[in-house]
């Protein structure tokens, strides 16, 4: 089954941190044009940050400086490392990976 599976998620506080983690059925062996996305409730799905076809990175203007996308080659996995997370955060987070349909997302609750 072709699959993406994002997963970390969680509640937390504002000023909080949580490191988002996607992985695909195929593995995930290169990381151009893997991106991360999010919707939040009643609002369309926005990018979020993402590694380009040519390796760059690039972040949305709301989340430069607090969120830091990576992968690990080994464990063939990206990761968003979201640090002071705020209200506006909150949405439920998505991993585009080419070839592969949108996974199912995981939730992610900034509040007190």
């Amino acid at each position: 089954q072709v699959q993406v599976v994002e997963s970390g998620g969680g509640l937390v506080q504002p000023g909080g941190s949580l490191r988002l983690s996607c992985t695909a059925s195929k593995g995930i062996t290169r990381f151009n044009a893997i991106g991360w996305y999010r919707q939040a409730l009643g609002k369309q799905r926005e990018f979020v940050a993402g590694f380009t076809g040519a390796g760059h990175i690039n972040y949305a203007e709301s989340v430069k400086g607090r969120f830091t996308i990576s992968g690990d080659n080994a464990k063939k996995t990206v990761y968003l490392q979201m640090n002071n997370l705020k209200p506006e955060d909150t949405a439920v987070y998505y991993c585009s990976v080419p070839g592969y349909p949108w996974g199912q997302g995981t939730q992610v609750t900034v509040s007190s």
